[in-house]
């Protein structure tokens, strides 16, 4: 349950909160919130002093039908913000989502010590052969297809069986390849639907063999706000239920929009185990 980063050892027995920082136009919830250098360190900044222990910055919208971009497009996305951060908190941790191999690199040199792939690096060849180079701790994500076809993907006899086949297959794969430090993510939203969605959440107890720290990303998504008919900007409320849930299952990281309120759940969740 501890990882390096950079050098740092970060111990996840202890749950840690990561700040979602999306640099592109047409994410499903802070979309154009994040383009330029003043407003990402302001963001930053604010996540920082509302307890964010890692931020995880991305420049390609995985939203189901998101717009195909280039990978220079992505790297000019994400690249200088990275070198920008580092510059003005040289101890921050930063991870980048991408499934692009090259993008991740880029980004590790620039200062990130952790890739959040949600393809497991199905969707570019050249990613797993980074992750073997870098050996820095990777996020292994549960998708079928890709962000225009996963909805389209959405059969399983027994979704949370085959998501532990996916996972243990691709960690024999990481494992000989000497990659010691995995996290694994469910993938909630990708590939699923809404039943299949809070029947694996249900069962997360079920995932990571009790080998690998969980990460859990349902911050704002469709399967909190289908429930009520209304909309991403309205599902704060649902986003701190589930991750109190996630945490009582066993969650080491929640990878959220609202960085103050994750902390506040944390804080309550380690409250009621006795850890003032």
């Amino acid at each position: 349950m501890t990882i390096n980063c950079n050098g740092r050892l970060i111990d996840l027995n202890e749950p840690k909160i990561m700040g979602i920082l999306n640099t592109t136009p047409d994410s499903f919830f802070d979309g154009g919130s994040s383009e330029s250098i003043n407003l990402v360190l302001e963001k930053i900044d604010k996540y920082l002093n509302d307890g964010a222990d890692i931020i995880d910055i991305g420049g390609y919208s995985t939203k189901p039908n998101a717009k195909v971009i280039s990978e220079q497009e992505e790297i000019d996305r994400t690249i200088p913000f990275i070198e920008a951060i580092v510059k003005n908190h040289p101890d921050i941790i930063l991870s980048i989502d991408t499934f692009r191999g090259n993008v991740a690199k880029k980004a590790i040199n620039a200062g990130a010590s952790i890739i959040n792939d949600v393809s497991g690096w199905e969707l570019d060849d050249n990613m797993f052969d980074v992750i073997k180079e870098l050996n820095v701790p990777y996020i292994l994500m549960h998708m079928k297809g890709n962000p225009e076809t996963m909805q389209e993907k959405t059969s399983y006899n027994d979704i949370t069986l085959e998501v532990n086949e996916y996972f243990s297959q691709k960690i024999e794969k990481l494992k000989a390849a000497k990659v010691n430090d995995i996290i694994l993510d469910p993938g909630f939203g990708f590939a699923k639907n809404l039943e299949q969605n809070y029947e694996l959440f249900s069962k997360m107890e079920a995932l990571g063999f009790n080998q690998f720290p969980l990460l859990v990303g349902i911050s704002r998504k469709s399967m909190i706000y289908k429930l009520f008919n209304t909309t991403a900007q309205e599902a704060l409320n649902g986003t701190s239920v589930l991750n109190m849930v996630a945490l009582q299952k066993g969650a080491k990281i929640l990878r959220v929009h609202d960085v103050k309120e994750a902390k506040e759940t944390l804080e309550i969740y380690n409250a009621l185990k006795g850890k003032y």
